[in-house]
Parts: structure tokens; C-alpha cells; sequence
């Protein structure tokens, strides 16, 4: 039900029960909080409420005389007359409301009336949140993991925008390590003209296609630079091992800056993790940890005494090489968010970092600056397998041991073989469809759930492509409103003043119904940090509309039948709009 009848709703049974309960000499100011809920059967009504149990052992009354003594009450309000239409017991105790046509109707002119705002919410206004998400070394092209990464970081980042948080999404750099020293002896193998399998070909090195291309350009004397960098010229000088690091990082940041922008994603902050170092902020992170007395020395290591922050045992901060442990720039950079003013901060990450959340928040608490315990939150995500023509796909020209996001987005959007490594032989449609594609598929699924991307799936223009059957849905309302504007000198603006009161029948009221739920819904995916509850919702709308469509003609020779079924298929497609851009998908006309 809408926000504004649901309020209204538990007000009236809020009122009702203190009624109920001062008759029967109880404490008013104890009466639990009234919880509404979808019954499990249409059937059994709009709305159900559980009131009367809770009290029934406080009241020692029988939970069904209780609820029958709030029914009574309840309807006798004034205010019920144009919301509840029945209130009935069931069970042991349960109270089933249904709404009137006109309350559920109401749903209508409401979407027409708030359009894109719809479903959005201000209670949240004035708060901040920082989502942290890919956040990938620079070492090579984006792989399925950042991919799943981009689509759920940013459409959580979407979803608590709708309720108010002032969002920042940051993608942190992981710019230092031996990582990086991989990569420049990569790039400089190549350089001398060695490959992957020849004899001094170094053991640790990335393989990929893509590091001969660094190493071409960098030879070359191109100039690179990443969205947020300054420009790195390629010097040519094949034994300086330093600039070839500079080069090819800043090679692969715009690489995955062109990823990122297929992908449709954008980011408020680049945070480089050597920044950390070089600023002072790892050394001063580590001084205060021992200047809280949280650490020891052992066998000539740092150790941070976790196991007192609730870790199943102490860890390693610096090594007795001198070097820190991974985790140990990941606080540094944790105060960082805590002293810009980020109270509620996320990470989209994928579940290989599950050991480190212990870590991290032990750390920060260690700290004793006033982060709150469970500071960050965490939304962890599982492995993508991917399947093309019913095989898994391993491998990536690309990327050499592993399939990329722009090759999912090529193949998904119906790349022909030989396109896959020329982007500039692709035009914008295909890019389209792969990115609606792939956003919906990776957002379709529970973050800590295992996902196979079927590629073959993903191609089909029928109802078993989620994607399709969903934008199919929107489309086709678009076609029935170019007909209705064609036929019946249709206008827009005639919208907000229609009356929908013909609006009766079951499937209507379905629909309706349904779109009633997109509220609760965005603001449950907000709370639970959940986001593929969009693309769950979405799926289902788009089913009731297929079931309204398929049971009734729309474009009746009876004009207020029309006029009230056109009402509700522009609000229908309004949602429709609203739901797929929360998770970055288009909303086509056409199809």
C-alpha cells in the first residue's frame, strides 16, 4: 500500500488497541508497536496485523476476542470509512485488512503526480554514506568479480540516494604492493620482445594480451593518463623499471576508466592507496596503535591484539622484513572515511575479503577515536561463472586467464566473433544491450549467492530473459500509448485528472496493488542493503501488468473505461522507468 495509507492505517490501529487495552485495565503505555505485514494468500486480504496476540497474554484475554474487541474499534473510526473496507479475524488471532477500491486506486494518480520522485524518500535527508565498490588493482582489465562489484555498488548507491543519504561512491586504488612490481616486470618482458612460455619469461607475471599492448605504447612514447591523473609519457627506456610502473598503472587506470564508463559507472573519489603512504597516514595509524598499548612484538613482528575485538586469533601488522600486513593500510585508510565525516560507510567487496572484516574493525576500534563498533558495514558477493553456446568461458583474449566485463558486455549486447578486441567496431545499441544486460543479470541475484551469467540467456528476446521480459513490458505500454495518442487524440496531460474508479476487476487491482509496494520495497533494499530486491520487484510488476494486459482490452470504445486503463498503464510504465534506472538499465521504447 502507499506510504501515506500505511501510516494511516497504524495510526488507526494504534488508536484502536489503546482504546482496547485501557477497557480492559491494562497499561496503555505499554502497547507494542503495530507491525503490518502482506498476508501469504491475496485471499485473506491487504494487509494483516498480529497485535492481538502479542497482548493476549499481558490482558490474559483470549487473542481472538482481542482482535475482534480492535476490529470493532477500528471500524467505528472515522477516518476508516474511506481506507479499510473489511477488517476480519483469522486464525488464532490474526487481524486481515482489506483496503477500499478508491484506497488502492489512489495508487494511480499518485505515480502520475510524482513521476520520477515516486517511491523516494526524505528520511534519511541530511545524512552521508560512503560506498566503497570495485575497487580493483590496477594490474589489468575488470574482471566478473569488479563487475558484480559496479553493478550492486552502484545501484545500492542509487537505492539509498531514493531515501534521502547524501551518497559518495569511491573506488580505492590498490596502487601499491607487490602487485604492482609484477606488473612493471610484466610490461618490461615484453618490452625486450619475451612472451608468456619463452625462457626468462618471469614466473610471476601477468600473461594477458593486454601487456604487450602496454608495452607497445610504452616503447612508443604514447601518453596515458587515468580519469583523475595527471598524463604519463612513455619514455622508451626499457631498463628503467620505475617509469614503466608509472606508465603501464596509468595505462590501466584509463583502462578500466573506459570499463567502468561501458559499464555505465561513475565515481564521486579515486582513492590511491599509496597516497596512504606517502602522506604519513600508515606510519601515524600505526604509532597510535601502539601508543594504545593494542600491540606486541613477537619473534621480530608487529602484532595487533585482535582476539580482544572479538578475532578467533592476533594478527601480523608489520613483518619482520619491515613490510605491513594487507590489512594494515586498510585501517589507515578506514580513518580517512571516519575523519571526513562518513558515519555510515559500505563495502561492496567480494567474499575472499571475509577474513579481513575482523581485522579491520578490531583495528579501528583499537584506534579508540569514537568508531563505532561493526564500523564499516560489509556486502560481500560470491563468484560469476560464466556459460556461452552451453560451455563455461575461462579464458579471455583480453585479460589471459580470466573473461572481462567489457567482454561480457560485448558478448551479452550480441558481439560477432572478431569484435570482442575492437570496441570501435561496436556500435552504441549493442553496447547498450550487453550493459542492460549484464547490470540486471548481476544485480538479479542475493550478493552472497553463487551466479551463473548465461550468456546464451542473455541473447534471447523472449520471456526467459529477465531483462527482456521487463523492458519488453515498458515497451509495449509505449506502443499501447502511441496507439491511444493515434486513435483517440490521447494526451498526456489529461493523466492527473482522469478517474480511474472503473478500475475494479482482479487484475487491475493486482497491479495496482503491486505498484503500491514499490515504496516499501526500495526503502526495505535501503535497510537490508539488499538491491536485488529492484530487479526482483521488477520482474514481478512487469508479470502483473503481462497478466492485466493479456485479461483486458485497453483501448475500449467506452471512454472512461479507456481513459482509467490508459491512467494505469502510465503509471505502470512510470515505475516500470523508475525501478530500472535505480539499477542502471535502460527503459526503451521500442523494442
Amino acid at each position: 500500500m502507499l506510504p501515506a495509507h500505511k501510516q494511516s492505517l497504524e495510526a488507526l490501529l494504534a488508536a484502536s488497541v489503546k482504546q482496547v487495552v485501557t477497557e480492559a485495565n491494562g497499561d496503555a503505555a505499554a502497547v507494542p508497536a503495530i507491525a503490518l505485514e502482506r498476508p501469504k494468500a491475496a485471499a485473506h486480504g491487504d494487509v494483516a496485523c498480529n497485535v492481538a496476540m502479542q497482548l493476549a497474554k499481558p490482558l490474559q484475554k483470549n487473542p481472538r476476542e482481542l482482535a475482534q474487541r480492535i476490529v470493532d474499534a477500528l471500524l467505528a473510526h472515522e477516518g476508516a470509512k474511506d481506507l479499510i473496507e473489511t477488517a476480519e479475524i483469522a486464525g488464532p488471532g490474526f487481524i486481515n485488512v482489506r483496503l477500499t477500491p478508491h484506497a488502492k486506486q489512489a495508487v494511480v494518480a499518485a505515480v502520475i503526480a510524482e513521476g520520477a520522485a515516486f517511491g523516494r524518500s526524505a528520511h534519511a535527508a541530511g545524512k552521508r554514506v560512503l560506498v566503497e565498490f570495485v575497487s580493483a588493482n590496477p594490474t589489468g582489465p575488470l574482471h566478473l568479480g569488479h563487475g558484480r562489484q559496479a553493478a550492486l555498488g552502484d545501484a545500492l548507491a542509487n537505492v539509498l540516494a531514493s531515501q534521502g543519504y547524501d551518497v559518495h561512491r569511491e573506488f580505492y586504488y590498490n596502487d601499491a604492493g607487490v602487485q604492482i612490481q609484477n606488473l612493471a616486470i610484466s610490461t618490461q618482458a615484453r618490452a625486450k620482445g619475451l612472451k608468456p612460455g619463452d625462457a626468462g619469461w618471469p614466473e610471476a607475471a601477468y600473461n594477458g594480451e593486454y601487456i604487450a599492448d602496454i608495452a607497445h605504447d610504452y616503447m612508443a612514447g604514447e601518453t596515458v593518463a587515468a580519469k583523475d591523473g595527471e598524463p604519463v609519457k612513455g619514455t622508451g627506456d626499457i631498463d628503467d623499471l620505475d617509469a614503466i610502473r608509472k606508465f603501464a598503472v596509468a595505462y590501466l587506470r584509463h583502462e578500466q576508466d573506459m570499463d567502468l564508463q561501458a559499464f555505465g559507472v561513475k565515481f564521486d573519489r579515486y582513492y590511491l592507496e599509496s597516497s596512504l603512504y606517502t602522506e604519513g597516514r600508515v606510519a601515524k595509524t600505526v604509532d597510535a596503535l601502539i601508543a594504545t598499548g593494542k600491540t606486541f612484538e613477537q619473534e621480530g613482528a608487529l602484532w595487533l591484539r585482535t582476539t580482544e575485538y572479538g578475532d578467533d586469533k592476533d594478527r601480523v601488522m608489520r613483518k619482520s622484513d619491515g613490510t605491513y600486513t594487507y590489512f594494515v593500510p586498510d585501517i589507515a585508510y578506514h580513518v580517512t572515511k571516519w575523519e571526513r565525516g562518513f558515519s555510515k560507510v559500505i563495502n561492496v567487496q567480494g567474499s575472499d575479503h571475509h577474513g579481513t572484516i575482523a581485522r579491520v574493525r578490531a583495528g579501528l576500534q583499537a584506534l579508540g577515536v569514537g568508531i563505532p563498533a561493526g564500523y564499516p558495514d560489509y556486502v560481500l558477493h560470491k563468484m560469476v561463472t560464466v556459460m556461452r553456446d552451453g560451455q563455461e568461458v575461462k579464458i579471455s583474449k583480453r585479460a589471459g586467464s580470466y573473461v572481462t566485463v567489457r567482454d561480457l558486455i560485448e558478448w551479452s549486447g550480441g558481439a560477432q566473433p572478431g569484435q570482442e578486441a575492437a570496441p570501435d567496431l561496436l556500435d552504441e545499441a549493442t553496447i547498450q544491450r550487453g550493459r542492460d544486460a549484464v547490470r540486471f543479470f548481476l544485480i538479479s541475484r542475493k550478493a552472497d549467492t553463487e551466479f551463473v551469467f548465461d550468456v546464451d540467456l542473455a541473447l534471447k528476446q523472449n520471456d526467459e530473459n529477465p531483462v527482456y521480459y521487463v523492458q519488453y513490458a515498458h515497451a509495449r505500454i509505449c506502443s499501447i500509448l502511441a496507439e491511444w495518442k493515434t486513435r483517440f487524440g490521447g494526451d498526456e496531460a489529461a493523466f492527473p485528472q482522469m478517474d480511474v474508479s472503473a478500475l475494479t476487476s482482479v487484475r487491475a487491482m493486482a497491479l495496482m496493488h503491486k505498484l503500491a509496494e514499490y515504496p516499501d520495497m526500495l526503502t526495505h533494499a535501503a535497510c537490508e542493503l539488499a538491491p536485488h530486491a529492484i530487479a526482483f520487484y521488477l520482474r514481478e510488476l512487469a508479470g502483473e501488468f503481462h497478466s492485466f494486459y493479456n485479461a483486458e482490452r485497453v483501448l475500449v470504445d467506452v471512454q472512461a473505461e479507456r481513459d482509467a486503463r490508459i491512467a494505469l498503464l502510465a503509471a505502470t510504465r512510470q515505475v516500470l522507468a523508475n525501478g530500472l534506472a535505480m539499477i542502471g538499465v535502460s527503459a526503451p521504447a521500442k523494442m
